[in-house]
């Protein structure tokens, strides 16, 4: 019965000392690879704002000008101003879906 609790004493230990070492690997990684700061995230969101607002704006405009030389019964501006911004969201979307991707590629990796 001694054994079993030696063997069962020994597996903790392991254990332990392997989440210990993950652990350690994981603070090494994070020192040499400093997370971004407060800009780097703010910077982020004006990317994604400016990658919606873009195609929406040029949507509208070319919609305005559609509306001034070709009028008809419906209103360009207002159609090319939604199909813009269903572009930006899209593009924003698919932007966002990469970096996540990355991170959490970045995430599993195994530490060296």
């Amino acid at each position: 019965m001694n054994e079993k609790s030696d063997v069962k004493n020994e597996k903790k230990r392991s254990e332990l000392s392997r989440k210990i070492g993950a652990k350690a690997a994981r603070k090494l990684k994070a020192q040499h690879n400093p997370t971004p700061g407060v800009w780097f995230g703010l910077g982020m969101m004006g990317l994604i704002g400016w990658s919606v607002a873009v195609p929406t704006l040029l949507g509208a405009a070319l919609g305005i000008w559609l509306d001034s030389h070709h009028p008809g019964n419906h209103s360009w501006t207002l159609m090319l101003l939604v199909i813009g911004l269903a572009i930006g969201c899209l593009n924003a979307w698919h932007w966002v879906s990469k970096e996540n991707k990355e991170i959490q590629e970045e995430q599993e990796e195994p530490d060296e």
